[in-house]
């Protein structure tokens, strides 16, 4: 990959990663907290639709292109508003620390 032009890092987006909050009696609450702010492209791939609880769900898997920034991981996920892109995988595609793919999925259609 020879780089991204700087026009295209056009889609805001929030990286966060879950937090085990404890709930005092024994368990546990999931939330997100915000690791940082960030420019990226947001390209789609594929969608499709399953029956998921009785109703129809739809979901779309998108490639995410950013800087490179370290200690991205699958568990984090990607906000855009109320659009969530939870990651898949991760890349490094040059191996030289200057751009990161993200493989993400975003639910809930």
């Amino acid at each position: 990959m020879n780089g991204v032009p700087a026009g295209a890092l056009r889609h805001r987006l929030i990286l966060e990663e879950r937090a085990k909050v404890d709930d005092g009696g024994g368990g546990f609450t999931e939330s997100w907290n915000t690791v940082t702010t960030l420019w990226g492209v947001v390209r789609p791939l594929r969608g499709d639709e399953q029956l998921v609880a009785g109703r129809l769900a739809g979901n779309v898997s998108h490639l995410i292109t950013l800087r490179y920034r370290d200690g991205v991981v699958p568990e984090m996920r990607f906000r855009q508003g109320e659009r969530v892109f939870e990651i898949h995988a991760v890349i490094d595609p040059d191996e030289r620390k200057c751009w990161l793919r993200c493989q993400c999925e975003e639910r809930g259609l």
